[in-house]
């Protein structure tokens, strides 16, 4: 049993115990996240795609982790120009583990 779900910009493809790094939504570690907007479920036989969404579906979880990704480092450049800028980000990301896939 597997679903599609839409969340942050992005899609995952989940299943039951999957732990996945999202784009960070607000909450504390342990709380309950439910994805509503799920784009296609599967049950092992039948494949339901939705028209955008299927609405008799959700997904639920809860918050493993709030954290933030590996530094990466932004190097603008010009040459013969002396232009040099170097910058760091940290992407914020939540670590989600899903607990059920249902109607």
């Amino acid at each position: 049993m597997y679903a599609v779900v839409k969340t942050g910009g992005k899609q995952y493809k989940v299943e039951t115990g999957d732990v996945l790094r999202i784009e960070k939504i607000p909450g504390d570690v342990g709380a309950e996240v439910t994805f509503d907007e799920v784009l296609l479920f599967s049950d092992g036989e039948s494949l339901d795609i939705g028209t955008p969404g299927l609405g008799n579906v959700a997904v639920k979880g809860h918050i493993v982790e709030q954290g933030k990704a590996k530094k990466i480092l932004v190097f603008k450049y010009k040459r013969r120009k002396r232009f040099r800028r170097k910058q760091g980000h940290r992407q914020p990301f939540t670590a989600i583990c899903i607990d059920s896939i249902g109607r």
